[in-house]
């Protein structure tokens, strides 16, 4: 397959200095790139096969001097297997509908994110998100993208209550996990997980062989659940390459 290649040269930059957020004592440096709006969705897709993730309409990646921990990595679909456990949680979840939709900010999904986070991240980056901030989350890009909306059954003809929400980037070979949130009281369905094998058996429907969970830091309390899925490729010096060796995952929602 030929490489795409954009009509306008990107321009990289370097962000500042700052504290890392998933291991204590380190700082981090992101290199970043504006993404065209005339070709984002191409972009978009080369950038993330190169290790980066997006966020509205930026592609960002590490760039920490003296530390690499940050690992793209990505689930191979045709060979996933759900475990035991992982079929438990598909099944407890059985009774939320699955719903695509445009890629739109409601006050009832902002609702729900900042429910997440004063519960999950108070102290995160994303803690002082207003709803304008949000609304460009969501809407403030040229890629092909979307949200998939989790509800329990209606009670009363309408919509039912919102537990889950995925922003989730449409690839050419692929689905970008660009940002989940649910409501914490649902935490014992293991909604988080949950999303993740949503998006493996969707990814599997369409005939798409990835889904990208973005980076995973090895001894980040944050991030080690996603070792917990399995098989998986990272990104290394020498491209996409199999996790051969298990690694035992931290069991969170």
């Amino acid at each position: 397959m030929t490489q795409f290649v954009p009509q306008r040269q990107l321009r990289f930059y370097m962000t500042s200095v700052a504290p890392c957020p998933y291991l204590p004592g380190k700082t981090e440096r992101k290199v970043f790139a504006n993404l065209p709006f005339s070709e984002g969705a191409h972009v978009n897709d080369e950038l993330t096969l190169a290790g980066f993730r997006r966020s509205q309409n930026i592609a960002y990646r590490p760039a920490c001097e003296n530390c690499d921990a940050c690992v793209s990595v990505r689930l191979l679909v045709p060979e996933f297997a759900f475990t035991r456990s992982q079929r438990r949680i598909l099944k407890r979840n059985d009774d939320l509908s699955r719903d695509l939709v445009e890629a739109e900010a409601t006050m009832e999904q902002f609702d729900l994110l900042r429910r997440y986070l004063t519960h999950r991240h108070p102290e995160g980056g994303m803690a002082a998100m207003n709803w304008l901030d949000y609304v460009a989350m969501i809407e403030d890009t040229a890629v092909r993208t979307h949200l998939i909306e989790y509800r329990l059954p209606s009670l009363d003809g309408g919509p039912g209550a919102l537990v889950g929400v995925s922003l989730t980037d449409l690839l050419t070979d692929g689905l970008s996990m660009v940002y989940s949130f649910y409501n914490p009281a649902f935490e014992g369905r293991s909604p988080g997980r949950f999303a993740i094998l949503d998006h493996v058996r969707q990814a599997a429907t369409v005939n798409l062989p990835y889904v990208y969970l973005g980076y995973w830091v090895q001894g980040s309390r944050k991030m080690d659940y996603k070792a917990d899925f399995r098989p998986m490729e990272q990104l290394t010096r020498q491209g996409w390459e199999r996790i051969i060796q298990p690694v035992e995952g931290t069991e969170v929602s």
